[in-house]
């Protein structure tokens, strides 16, 4: 690791970024969302009332020994940080909360300007200008910075007295000092010294040493009484505050204190786990800032220090998002897969990445933690000389192929691609379009007069037309046990079953038809929701007044408005377009059009027609409701027509499309020696 000034020229991107250039549209609408996203977590925070919002500090009196007194909550932070904080506590509330809001958002847009210019080269203009803006405004609604912004809590400046230290401070004892500092704040980022002791930067490695102890020699003359309370009857600030084995406290202690672990065998475990993590955290530390991946290399220290400490709070793990910077996989299709999957760990709640099992527990309640675990440990990040740092296996496209009718005409928004998509990106992406599918159609409620008056006018409707089946069919199989029975089993149990186990079979099997049935579903999907928020109608079994029996669900109290435990579950007047029906179409439809055998189609065929006779036996749905679903299901596999072309598009022999060679091994070693050549 070379000093600053080196930093700054040979391994960030400084000089591909000049003043000359100037921003582009792109890159001012950028930086607008980026705005926009600001002004939007300082309104959520002010909106606290400012003596609430006060308390948050649990900075109670201004006599020494006060910091951590229990009573209505403590403080949390080193004695260092009450110290410089404890003037705060006198001033006017209204005005300390816009100006701590106000001063933690420019810190973290200020990360983001920092983090920007240290990425690694080569870094193009088109990807090096717009790389601030949009780190910005992921950090914006990130959870570290949503809780970052709550009193009292200090993590945003020791991430930015970093970074400034390692890119942008020139001398060696300022940047020393910086990081000394940081240390007082956050006692975990002191791991910075050893990696910039072996990294070559001794003397700033010292001063961060001297800094630390002379803040810390600091606090204990100032504040003794609350010095021997943190660091010794506490250990550093363990148990100060909320519960250390709370789902906030996202550490490597944390975690094992979930698991029911204590007493010496946890400590003893945590022990030889967080040496275990150091000992692999520091090396590829080390390894990435010798390779000029300094921004890595600091994100990597920073994840170890946060897991290694004995509370690891998610406000501190704003060094997640920042290992976005190392790149991973040699194919350019799986470039994407760990910055997706780093910025869904940190913007989404974890109940939304993973369903509520209680199997996926351990997982669910530790992601944060486990993110920075495999930045820290795992995640095998691509060394500058690698041949696939430049030039990754470029991704196989089907050929474009002309419209066959004139009237639909072909409007190539995407290229179809050949390759298997990355399968944990894919279950990421399903998991969290299935959660945020489930809020939106939760969330698209209407009153129950407007519901049940759009269930009239449809069943006036199928009245009129002669197709008003629903409660013949539905007294019919109750008068049949048996029947009844198996439409409620067959309502209940294929709805999920059937399309995940297509799309599974498709990606193994198929991989091209996967995509082409995958993105078909998923918009179908997306316009019925817009037909859930446009239409919100009363199924039969919810209709007063016409004689419904709900066979799954049981006797509906209709005079009640709320219709018992189901409605806390789902949105009960989501109803039209019918996606029982539309899913178990699209279904039928994929398996006729892909499977080999006839037996195999037969049963595509009847999988529609069994769930259409479910849904109106058990008065779940009006038969309108059918069409409805048919008509979105008809809708999504002509947008993926239309956007990317027929579905048998298969590779051409044009080199722009045909599936890359694998290289041979004369191949590997000339395109490494011509990398090492450039990089000399």
């Amino acid at each position: 690791m070379a000093n600053a000034a080196e930093h700054s020229g040979g391994n960030g991107h400084v000089g591909v970024i000049g003043d000359r250039d100037r921003p582009g549209a792109l890159h001012l609408l950028l930086w607008a969302l980026a705005g926009a996203l600001a002004v939007r977590q300082a309104v959520a925070v002010l909106r606290v009332p400012p003596a609430r919002w006060l308390d948050g500090f649990h900075l109670p009196g201004s006599a020494p020994g006060s910091l951590y007194e229990s009573g209505s909550g403590r403080f949390t932070g080193t004695p260092f940080a009450g110290l410089v904080l404890k003037p705060l506590a006198g001033l006017a509330a209204p005005s300390l909360e816009v100006a701590w809001t106000c001063v933690t958002l420019l810190f973290v847009a200020a990360i983001g300007l920092v983090a920007a210019r240290g990425l690694p080269d080569p870094v193009p203009r088109r990807a090096a200008l717009p790389a601030a803006p949009v780190l910005v405004a992921l950090m914006m609604v990130s959870l570290p910075v949503r809780e970052a912004a709550s009193p009292g809590q200090t993590a945003v400046l020791p991430v930015l007295l970093v970074l400034l230290a390692v890119f942008r401070v020139p001398g060696e004892r300022p940047a020393g000092f910086l990081v000394g500092l940081a240390a007082a704040l956050q006692p975990g980022l002191l791991l910075f010294a050893p990696l910039l002791w072996l990294t070559g930067r001794r003397p700033t490695a010292k001063a961060a040493a001297v800094t630390f102890a002379g803040a810390t020699a600091l606090s204990w003359a100032s504040l003794p009484r609350d010095s021997w309370t943190y660091w010794v009857e506490h250990l550093a600030g363990t148990g100060l505050g909320r519960a250390p084995d709370g789902l906030a406290n996202q550490s490597v202690h944390g975690a094992l204190l979930r698991l029911g672990l204590s007493g010496p065998a946890e400590i003893a475990l945590y022990a030889a786990l967080a040496g275990a993590i150091l000992w692999i955290g520091l090396r590829r530390a080390v390894r990435y800032a010798r390779d000029g991946q300094l921004l890595l290399a600091v994100a990597v220290t920073g994840c170890v220090a946060v897991a290694v400490a004995p509370e690891g709070w998610r406000h501190q793990l704003l060094w997640v998002l920042l290992a976005v910077a190392g790149k991973v996989g040699r194919r350019a299709a799986d470039r994407t897969v760990w910055p997706v999957a780093v910025v869904l760990a940190v913007i989404l709640p974890s109940t939304v990445l993973l369903p509520n099992l209680g199997a996926l527990a351990v997982v669910r309640d530790n992601v944060l933690l486990l993110a920075a675990l495999a930045a820290a440990c795992a995640v095998p990040f691509l060394s500058r000389s690698s041949p696939y740092w430049r030039e990754p296996v470029p991704t196989a496209y089907g050929r474009p192929a002309a419209a066959r009718r004139s009237r639909v005409p072909l409007l190539p928004f995407w290229r179809r691609v050949l390759s298997r998509p990355n399968l944990l990106l894919e279950l990421l992406l399903i998991r969290v379009g299935y959660s945020i599918y489930s809020h939106i159609r939760a969330a698209a409620t209407a009153g129950r007069d407007l519901a049940e008056a759009n269930g009239s006018r449809i069943h006036g409707i199928e009245k009129a037309l002669g197709i008003d089946i629903e409660h013949a069919v539905n007294h019919a199989v109750v008068n049949t046990p048996w029947l009844e029975a198996f439409f409620d089993f067959y309502y209940t149990s294929f709805h999920f079953v059937v399309p995940m186990g297509i799309l599974a079979v498709l990606y193994w099997r198929r991989p091209a038809d996967y995509r082409w049935a995958r993105a078909s579903l998923g918009l179908a999907t997306v316009l019925a929701l817009v037909g859930f928020w446009l239409y919100p109608l009363a199924p039969p079994r919810l209709m007063p007044d016409l004689g419904f029996i709900d066979t799954v669900h049981g006797v509906q109290d209709l005079a009640n408005p709320q219709y018992g435990a189901m409605t806390a579950i789902s949105n009960q007047y989501a109803a039209m377009p019918s996606l029982h029906f539309g899913w178990s179409l699209w279904c039928g439809i994929v398996i006729v059009v892909l499977a080999p055998k006839g037996w195999q189609k037969l049963l595509g065929a009847l999988h529609p027609l069994i769930t259409v006779c479910a849904i109106v036996a058990t008065a779940n749905h009006w038969v309108l409701d059918a069409v409805g679903g048919a008509l979105v299901v008809g809708a999504g596999f002509g947008l993926v027509h239309v956007l990317s072309g027929p579905r048998g598009a298969q590779a051409g022999p044009d080199a722009g499309w045909a599936l890359p060679r694998p290289r041979t091994p004369e191949q590997e070693a000339g395109t490494r020696t011509a990398g090492e050549r450039t990089t000399a």
